[in-house]
Formats: structure tokens, C-alpha cells, sequence
């Protein structure tokens, strides 16, 4: 076993450096140092590769990496002596070097700021692109299994459907009747000042009905089961189950993605609705704690003040909501890559965008119901 061994013979501007003994990977912890210590600023450098007698892809990275480093310091570097597979090996290795991280003094100033927003634009964009076709695609499946019931995947639905509908309904009602009681607790402290305490069963009605119900649910949602519907995809997309549905004439939009966009957009509403009735209910055993406000009474306002409208307008968004958390979940879970990492950004990715989506959605119908006053 020769050891592999690094000699220099340097002259004013150029230098011969020979490698001798058998450069392999489980020899580079001991060279690498005499590799790195190779001065640089040499306008001709000659690298003697005859000694080599054997040569791995651990000697190969040494020898790239320093040839690197000479070039980066204005020398120009030749190769002699190399057995011809060595010096393919040497030649794939310096095609897949990685390229050199900047450091962060090159990184700033306004260039690479420009340089970095224009990556992340164009990135977005692609993004953008991709998820509106996932989108399109996502809707054609639901209206052919509307067209064509026999292709829904019956077992499917109902599965997600209780597992992101009715074993939420738990965490659904009690959120809404916190609210219900936060509400109520804040605006009798308020109403109070004025005397005006018996307005608060319209604050409830209307804060509950017609945007803090069906809103939060559908944060609940996008938090609980839009990350369940990311990570559960997303690991079958790592251990190339999808691609293998796809080998076998699967559409993984209809196996997959059908049942869990379907399945919410029918228990959305259901849930809406039971959050809906939990935040009335706490709003008014809260009111009757605090203000005195029989709940014969709280009811009697709220059938004489509340317009069915205020129901019906929360109940309009649940199926947009819905149909959003889970085309951005799944379409997450589609553009994982490679590894459990992935998989993690891609939930959290998912979680963040479709809670922003839902508050814009969520934005548009009250500009909308409001241009037409109701």
C-alpha cells in the first residue's frame, strides 16, 4: 500500500507538483493539508499525474478542488501524465463540482440584491403558474366526478371526511365557544359605558354568523387537516408511490386529490355551522353571567335583530374556503422533493399559504356582499 505523497518543484512564476502512491478516499484526511498548503498566485502550474498508481473519486475531489483554487488565483493548470481512466474520472468530477457559495461581504450592495429579488420573481411566478394548472386540473377532476359519480372513490371520501370533519368537530365547537365568550365579555365591557348592554346579542350574531364562524373553522382547518393532507401526500410523493400510480394508469389527481378537496367542501359547511351555534351558545350563557341577559331574552333579539342572511353569507364562503385549503395542500404535497426535509417545508408552506388565502377570499366576498348591500 503506497501512501499517497505530494512534492512541489516551484520556479519564480511556475511550478510542477507530483502526486505519487495510491490517492483514495480513505487516504484524503491525511493529504488533504498538503493539498490546501499548494500556493497559489502562479501564472503556470504542470500537475504530474504518472505517479498515481490508484485513483478514486476521493482523490479526484482533492485534485479538482485544488485546481480550482490555483486557477481562482490566475494560474493556468495542466494535466500530464494521467492514465486515461483516471483522467475521465478527474473530468466527471470537475463537471460536478458544486459551484462556490459567495460569501456574505460578495452578497451585498444593490446588484445582488437586484440579482436575488429577480430569482425570487421568477420563482414566484413559476410557483404561480404551476398551482393555477394544479388548480384547472383539480376542477376538471371534481366536475367529471360530478358528471360521472361511478369514478368518485367512495371509501376515500368518506374516510377524509371523518377524519378532517367529524373528529374536528371537537376542536371546531370549543373554539367557537370561546369566541362566543371572549365576545361577549369584551363588548359588555364596552356597551356598559353607554348603558347599552343588550346590543351585545347583535355584536355576537353578527361577529359569529357572518365572518368569525366560518373564518376561524376554516383557519382550524387549514392548520389541522390542510397539513395532514401536505405531509400524508407528500410521503408518498418522497417514497415514489405516486409516480408508481401513475405506472400503473392511476390519475393521482382522482385517486388523491378528489376525495380530500370533496370531502371539505362538504364538511366545511358543517362545521361553520356547528362553530356557528357553539359561539351563540357561549356568547349566551356569557351575556346572562355577566349582563343579566336571560337567554329567553338573548333569543327573542336575536330572532328580531339578526337577518337570515348573516347564516346564509357565512355559509357561502365554507365551500370556497374549502375547495382553496385543499387544492393548496395538495398541491404542496406535489411539489415535494426527495426527503422527510421537504416534506416538513412543504407542510408549514402549505399551512402559512392557505391561511393567507383564505383571509383574501375571506376579504373579497365582505367587498363583494357589501357593493351589494347585503
Amino acid at each position: 500500500m503506497a501512501e499517497p505523497s505530494l512534492t512541489i518543484e516551484q520556479s519564480s512564476n511556475s511550478a510542477m507538483i507530483r502526486i505519487l502512491g495510491e490517492l483514495l478516499t480513505r487516504h484524503v484526511g491525511d493529504v488533504q493539508t498538503a493539498f490546501d498548503r499548494v500556493p497559489t498566485g502562479m501564472t503556470d502550474v504542470e500537475l504530474d499525474l504518472a505517479g498515481v498508481e490508484s485513483f478514486d473519486t476521493g482523490g479526484a475531489w482533492l485534485i479538482a478542488n485544488m485546481q480550482r483554487r490555483l486557477e481562482a488565483g490566475g494560474a493556468t493548470v495542466r494535466i500530464t501524465g494521467a492514465k486515461p481512466a483516471h483522467a475521465a474520472l478527474l473530468d466527471t468530477v470537475e463537471q460536478h463540482l458544486p459551484e462556490k457559495l459567495e460569501d456574505d461581504e460578495d452578497a451585498r450592495g444593490f446588484v445582488p440584491a437586484l440579482i436575488a429579488l429577480g430569482k425570487y420573481t421568477v420563482s414566484g411566478w413559476r410557483s404561480f403558474l404551476s398551482a393555477l394548472a394544479f388548480f384547472g386540473e383539480t376542477l376538471v377532476a371534481l366536475v367529471l366526478t360530478l358528471l360521472q359519480p361511478w369514478r368518485l372513490r367512495r371509501a376515500a371520501l368518506f374516510s377524509q371526511m371523518e377524519s378532517a370533519g367529524l373528529k374536528a368537530v371537537p376542536i371546531v365547537a370549543l373554539m367557537g365557544f370561546l369566541i362566543g365568550v371572549v365576545l361577549a365579555f369584551q363588548g359588555a365591557a364596552q356597551l356598559k359605558q353607554f348603558g347599552a348592554e343588550v346590543f351585545v346579542v347583535e355584536l355576537i350574531a353578527i361577529s359569529v354568523l357572518r365572518e368569525l364562524g366560518i373564518l376561524l373553522t376554516a383557519i382550524i382547518v387549514a392548520g389541522r387537516s390542510g397539513s395532514a393532507f401536505t405531509a400524508s401526500v407528500g410521503s408518498m410523493k418522497v417514497q415514489e408511490e405516486i409516480d408508481a400510480m401513475r405506472t400503473i394508469g392511476l390519475n393521482p389527481i382522482e385517486a388523491l386529490v378528489v376525495p380530500r378537496v370533496l370531502a371539505l367542501i362538504i364538511m366545511m359547511p358543517i362545521l361553520g355551522f356547528i362553530a356557528n351555534m357553539a359561539g351563540l351558545f357561549g356568547g349566551a350563557l356569557m351575556s346572562w353571567i355577566d349582563l343579566g341577559v336571560t337567554p329567553g331574552m338573548f333569543i327573542t333579539r336575536l330572532k328580531e335583530t339578526t337577518d337570515v342572511w348573516n347564516l346564509l353569507i357565512g355559509m357561502i364562503k365554507a365551500p370556497f374556503f374549502a375547495l382553496m385549503i385543499g387544492v393548496v395542500a395538495c398541491w404542496q404535497a406535489m411539489q415535494v422533493r426527495g426527503s422527510a426535509e421537504s416534506v416538513g417545508q412543504h407542510t408549514t408552506a402549505s399551512v402559512v399559504q392557505s391561511i393567507f388565502m383564505v383571509i383574501a377570499i375571506d376579504a373579497m366576498f365582505s367587498v363583494f356582499f357589501s357593493e351589494l348591500g347585503v
